[in-house]
């Protein structure tokens, strides 16, 4: 019986890493590195889950209304090192963001900057050596 169960264990993290590994993607691949956006809006929501964080925004259009935009950030624990909180996106704060457009033309961008409404600036970039603002600006 120990042997059975070992062995479905075994079967079911390959098969869960299997998914994750396939499910990972690299920057290049879904976003465009020289379209830069800077987004002013209203947090709907920040997500603080691996392997990317994410944040969504209400942004005004040039209609009057809102457009629903969701920002890729890094995995929370790096988010962490570099300053950021559960506490420092919290919904209905006005922030403005900056972020690499995706190719395919959804409202969806790959996090750089994020402003807060105190002048506070975060660094969100994946990678820790492309972070410049490790830890938040006064």
């Amino acid at each position: 019986m120990y042997r059975i169960t070992l062995a479905a264990c075994l079967a079911a993290a390959f098969v869960a890493s299997a998914v994750r590994i396939e499910a990972h993607h690299a920057f290049a691949a879904e976003f465009d590195a020289e379209k830069k956006v800077t987004l002013a809006g209203t947090v709907v929501q920040m997500e603080w889950v691996n392997p990317h964080s994410w944040l969504t925004l209400d942004v005004p259009n040039d209609k009057g209304d809102n457009d629903r935009w969701q920002l890729e950030f890094g995995p929370p624990n790096a988010l962490f090192r570099r300053g950021w909180r559960k506490s420092s996106l919290m919904p209905g704060m006005k922030v403005t963001a900056t972020g690499f457009l995706a190719k395919d033309g959804r409202k969806v961008a790959n996090a750089d900057k994020v402003t807060l409404p105190d002048g506070k600036t975060f660094g969100a970039q994946l990678a820790a050596e492309d972070a410049p603002d490790a830890a938040p600006k006064q």
